[in-house]
């Protein structure tokens, strides 16, 4: 695993969302799922998963969305930034940001390609990361 910073900050678009992280993530990952790439109208995205309470809100609060029976997806209710994946992992509760809503997006680099098995035929992964149908070995 990488050495994350202990400490990141990022927010949406215009501002109206802020957060730091209080922890290292315990993984950072691209995800291929669909459910993702509905979130956030992308192809893929990098995310960075923290256990509950490694990510604090420190202006404005993400707009929640029950995505399916206990996940909620935040986003910025004034510019529409997705910031945001709430729900559980192995049974302990978790939260996830992305990578690209970092003030410093090149601190973060994914370790891991997850759900390669939702990924689009027409985007070419051209890494040498581990893959998995879910997010790592154990899941």
């Amino acid at each position: 695993m990488h050495d994350y910073p202990e400490k990141l900050t990022g927010g949406c678009l215009c501002g109206a969302v802020r957060f730091e992280t209080t922890a290292k993530p315990f993984k950072v990952a691209y995800c291929h799922c669909s459910s993702c790439r509905k979130a956030t109208a992308a192809p893929v995205l990098a995310i960075m998963l923290f256990y509950e309470g490694g990510v604090r809100f420190t202006r404005g609060a993400p707009k929640r969305y029950e995505s399916s029976p206990g996940v909620f997806r935040g986003h910025c209710s004034n510019c529409g930034t997705p910031l945001s994946w709430e729900g559980m992992w192995h049974d302990k509760p978790i939260i996830e940001t992305y990578v690209a809503c970092l003030d410093d997006p090149q601190a973060c680099a994914p370790d891991r390609h997850g759900f390669i098995d939702e990924r689009l035929s027409w985007f070419d992964v051209a890494d040498d990361l581990p893959r998995y149908s879910g997010t790592s070995p154990e899941s």
